[in-house]
């Protein structure tokens, strides 16, 4: 081994601002999804039967007019499932693949029409006859409470305190509602899995799903088979946003059973129209709340019930509400608190996870209870905002019971308020109000903190696999799915600086369930931070054996031994790590380890509603400054501003894109983008057509977005990064606020607008004509 000059850094490390490894395939077009693999000769395709009815039983079925159609190969329906009829994550078999007997929702899938192409199958697939003898049905959350319908789950409460007494004694009481509207996904690629049949009883899926081994699991049950005959692959997803970590589970299982009945390979791909009714959303929340509260607008006593629009299964809905409950007190202490959730089953597609994951609901609904007491009050919610934020020694237990320890909350909004200027614009925006007949003008800072961690334990754990080649190239696997947030190339950046090697040299491939087995979904904003330390340790173990080899090979202590870039110094020895790498080869020296990582101190008890459910918080800010138009409702943002903390990031650029990405989409949630199902129980809004999701005219004309360079994260989490897929999703709440207080000005901020999500023109005319109204 020959000396070398030292190098004095690598290539792409953590810390760096490196594009997406797929950036560039992205615009030009060359990124291969599913829909793209080429298909192997035989290849099959499936279509969706859908339920024309919200709630009925099946009275009779007739697929003879189907069966004949030209290229139809076959028909499944649930006479067909070797194994088991059902896909519900929450073990509760509520979820079958075909409906049997009855149906729960408008558009439940009833069977499966299998053809030569695509086109064919959906043809195929009208030609169904189903007689039906109508039910009953529900759809709306406050109906199903009325009509008694069941819980789909067991509905969580959080307690501390004397809620009772603190409530009674409080000088002053608020008892209000608020309706938050759900979300649907929307994601750029929609459902869609390709199976292929291997001998005996072996299948492979490629599936757009954000949980690869729940998919081979749920695929596993419906063949009958057990998990170690199914093979998920997963290269990448057109986006996921929580939709696709249990609803991938329905088309990986049709395809499978198609592939295996026939022996052939089988896609299955739906229309825009029929992903949209036959698959989860964001699960709206109806909030009922009475708030205890001084003159001085600080909080005594919160006393709130969350019920959610479920659907017809349970699905995610039990930590999905759970999580609401939460986030409920977002920044600030509840001394005295009784917070309950209501997971109301509806007729209606059984709602899942979505960014967020129930968090944005309950927070929303806090923050209403901060703006009722500042208009109560005639105070800026700001100030009541920073008069509630946790502080030290007994203001900082959440009612969950978790010490907040990390609380850096007030530096952000300090930091920001100075920096976007809010005092001087508020007063500015106060006189323009005050002289603008037509246009009013609304300026809000918001807060957010938001726990990071699965709040199902065992989801808190990630495997990765590592092998470094004789020629000192790198392949990563890991558990992780890549939706385009960009984890491959974090965790990609982690290896790298582990190693102390150029980035280029690290190859990553595609998430597989045969190489890295029982994997947490990708989400719950964990991603990077489970498989970052899965990647990191099994470097670590690689990098362990290196060592002993350099101790043995040059006589140095292992306090000798350092990866530096490119290169292996051993004692006054440095060698090109390729070099070095085949060298140990020659030596046997193991060049491969899988890594695993699980995260500390967390524990949860549910059903005493305490515990430490969260590894750490997550913080952030958003100004926004809004325009209404009194005569039309119509609005733009004019302004955001947000500061959010990241830790120490592990990729500044992919970082700031997520929270500007964040921003946008809960922008969409809270004020465009609505979910309507007519009387007979149909979507309606179930297209791009019909369902408006933020355009790029929509976003805010100044939009300014930093990261808090000064925040680490105490714990020790990857590199001391934080997460960041969910938590600046909520930073958008500052434009519902804004939208508030320009409703207000027309009755001179006496009145709380009480301004419902999503905030769409109509909402806002309305309360903009019921407080001129009821300020006559």
């Amino acid at each position: 081994m020959n000396s070398i000059q030292p190098i004095t850094s690598i290539r792409g490390g953590v810390h760096e601002k490196l594009p997406h490894e797929s950036g560039h395939k992205h615009v030009a077009g060359t990124a291969e999804y599913i829909d793209d693999m080429p298909e192997p000769a035989g290849t099959l395709h499936a279509y969706l039967g859908l339920s024309q009815r919200a709630h009925a039983e099946i009275v009779s079925i007739d697929l003879d007019a189907v069966a004949v159609c030209e290229g139809v190969v076959g028909v499944l329906t649930a006479d067909d499932i070797p194994g088991h009829n059902d896909v519900s994550p929450a073990g509760k078999h509520d979820d079958p693949v075909f409906a049997v007997g009855k149906v729960e929702f408008h558009g439940q899938p009833i069977f499966a029409v299998i053809a030569e192409t695509r086109q064919m199958a959906r043809q195929a697939a009208t030609k169904a006859k189903i007689e039906y003898r109508d039910l009953d049905h529900v759809t709306d959350v406050l109906e199903a409470e009325r009509a008694n319908y069941p819980l789909v789950i067991d509905p969580l409460k959080l307690e501390r305190g004397d809620i009772v007494a603190a409530m009674s004694k409080a000088r002053n009481r608020l008892v209000g509602e608020m309706r938050i509207g759900g979300q649907d996904h929307f994601y750029l690629e929609g459902h869609i899995s390709f199976a292929i049949p291997g001998e005996d009883d072996e299948v492979i899926v490629y599936s757009s799903t954000q949980h690869p081994s729940e998919t081979q699991h749920m695929v596993a049950h419906v063949l009958g088979v057990p998990s170690n005959a199914v093979t998920v692959n997963v290269r990448r997803m057109g986006g996921g946003f929580g939709g696709k970590e249990t609803q991938a589970n329905l088309f990986a299982a049709a395809a499978a059973i198609a592939a295996k009945k026939y022996n052939r390979a089988v896609k299955i791909r739906p229309d825009r129209d029929d992903d949209m009714v036959a698959t989860g959303k964001r699960h709206d929340f109806h909030v009922a709340y009475e708030i205890g509260f001084d003159d001085e607008g600080r909080i005594e006593a919160v006393d709130a019930t969350y019920s959610a629009r479920c659907g017809f299964s349970a699905d995610l809905s039990g930590p999905v509400t759970d999580r609401a409950l939460f986030h409920a007190d977002n920044c600030y202490f509840y001394p005295h608190v009784r917070l309950r959730s209501r997971p109301l089953k509806t007729n209606t597609v059984s709602n899942t996870a979505f960014r967020g994951f129930g968090g944005p609901q309950g927070m929303v609904g806090g923050e209403r209870m901060i703006e009722e007491i500042a208009y109560a009050l005639g105070k800026d919610p700001l100030d009541i905002r920073k008069a509630n934020f946790y502080g030290g020694e007994g203001r900082n237990v959440t009612p969950y019971h978790q010490t907040v320890e990390d609380n850096i909350i007030p530096q952000i909004v300090a930091e920001l308020e100075e920096s976007s200027d809010y005092p001087a614009r508020r007063a500015a925006i106060l006189n323009f109000n005050r002289e603008s007949r037509i246009i009013r003008k609304g300026i809000a800072l918001t807060p957010v903190k938001f726990g990071i961690s699965f709040t199902k334990t065992e989801y808190n754990q990630a495997g990765a696999l590592v092998h470094v080649y004789a020629d000192g190239s790198i392949h990563l696997n890991h558990g992780g799915t890549e939706m385009g947030q960009g984890l491959y190339t974090k965790v990609a950046q982690v290896v790298a600086d582990e190693f102390q090697v150029d980035l280029d040299r690290i190859k990553v491939t595609a998430t597989t369930t045969a190489k890295v087995p029982n994997t947490s979904a990708t989400a719950a904003s964990s991603g990077s931070d489970l498989n970052g330390m899965a990647a990191a340790n099994a470097a670590q173990q690689i990098k362990a054996r290196l060592v002993d080899f350099a101790v043995e090979k040059f006589g140095v202590a292992k306090e000798e031994v350092f990866f530096e870039p490119n290169t292996v110094r051993a004692g006054d020895n440095l060698i090109a790590f390729n070099e070095f790498i085949r060298a140990a080869y020659g030596a046997r020296v193991q060049l491969s380890a899988a890594g695993f990582y699980k995260t500390p101190k967390i524990h949860w008890n549910r059903s005493e509603g305490r515990g430490r459910p969260f590894y750490y918080f997550a913080y952030g800010a958003s100004v926004s400054e809004v325009s209404i138009d009194t005569l039309t409702g119509e609005y733009q943002v004019d302004r955001t501003d947000v500061l959010h903390d990241v830790g120490r990031s592990l990729n500044p650029a992919l970082d700031l894109g997520q929270v500007e990405g964040a921003f946008v989409q809960g922008m969409g949630w809270l004020t465009t983008e609505e979910l309507w199902w007519d009387a007979k129980g149909r979507l309606r809004t179930h297209a791009p057509s019909t369902y408006k999701i933020p355009l790029a005219s929509d976003r805010p004309r100044q939009f300014n977005v930093n990261l808090a360079s000064w925040s680490v994260n105490r714990e020790e989490t990857i590199r001391r990064s934080k997460a960041v897929g969910e938590p600046p999703f909520m930073l958008a709440i500052s434009v519902l606020e804004a939208l508030s207080m320009a409703v207000a000005s027309v009755a001179d901020y006496r009145l709380s607008p009480r301004l419902d999500a999503p905030a769409t023109p109509e909402r806002v005319l309305m309360a903009v004509e019921r407080l001129r109204e009821a300020g006559r």
